[in-house]
């Protein structure tokens, strides 16, 4: 066994959680499928609710790179429909959240993810004009990625569905999506630690010990997200989203 700031690892759970930052990293400079998959891989060691903690901050640190590099291409006029709804999300996630089991927490969030997934495919089979760009639409996607962001990291489907539908180009999405997630995951901070008490000094330490593979991870997300081309992204996300839905139910 080994020991990290309190915490007990194999070194294959050690592994995972290094390999986590490496995603982690990814997700915040484009390649959002990763983060998805990295959840259910730090569930894997720690259990839902903990795993939830641990991975917030690491997805702070992470967001601060992903703003950085593409802030210019952010769309407020998006974003400012969907924070408002996003925070009574978050609320609402914090207190179904403190009453389930790690069984639900899964079942929740591979029900959630395997929805997404098939309006996803939904709107590439050109059904985009389908979706308008409704007010209730925003709303109920923030209610709904602030929830699920809350409960287990896992809102980057749903927002995926509302980008993906207000046909952002590449960049745009990327950019509007780090946006989102870094002031709604920092937004998020003081319920986990005063609510649910899964972020610690220790814990916090720990994802400090991450951040180098954090910043590689981001490195690998930009040279990705540069040469691939936009049709490829929309499907390279849904793949990714695929993939985290099927971890999650196995």
């Amino acid at each position: 066994m080994i020991t990290l700031f309190s915490f007990q690892f194999t070194t294959a759970d050690l592994l995972i959680f290094l390999l986590v930052a490496v995603f982690v990293g990814m997700s915040k400079t484009g390649v959002h499928g990763t983060g998805m998959v990295a959840v259910p891989l730090l569930a894997s060691v720690f259990g839902g609710q903990l795993s939830s903690g641990i991975m917030l901050p690491m997805l702070c640190l992470a967001d601060v790179m992903g703003v950085w590099y593409y802030h210019r291409h952010a769309s407020w006029e998006h974003l400012k429909k969907l924070f408002p709804w996003a925070v009574i999300g978050t609320v609402f996630g914090t207190i179904v959240g403190g009453m389930i089991d790690d069984n639900i927490f899964r079942m929740i969030m591979a029900v959630i993810i395997v929805g997404s997934v098939i309006i996803m495919l939904w709107l590439e089979r050109g059904h985009k004009e389908d979706i308008p760009d409704y007010k209730w639409f925003a709303g109920l996607t923030g209610t709904a990625g602030g929830f699920t962001s809350m409960v287990g990291n896992l809102a980057g489907s749903v927002m995926a569905v509302y980008f993906l539908s207000m046909r952002l180009p590449k960049n745009s999405f990327i950019g509007t999506t780090a946006w989102f997630f870094m002031v709604m995951n920092w937004f998020k901070v003081p319920f986990h630690v005063f609510a649910w008490h899964t972020i610690t000094w220790n814990t916090f330490l720990l994802n400090l010990s991450a951040l180098p593979l954090i910043a590689v991870g981001a490195l690998i997300g930009i040279v990705i997200v540069k040469n691939i081309p936009e049709k490829l992204y929309r499907w390279f996300i849904i793949g990714m989203t695929l993939i985290a839905a099927i971890m999650m139910l196995v």
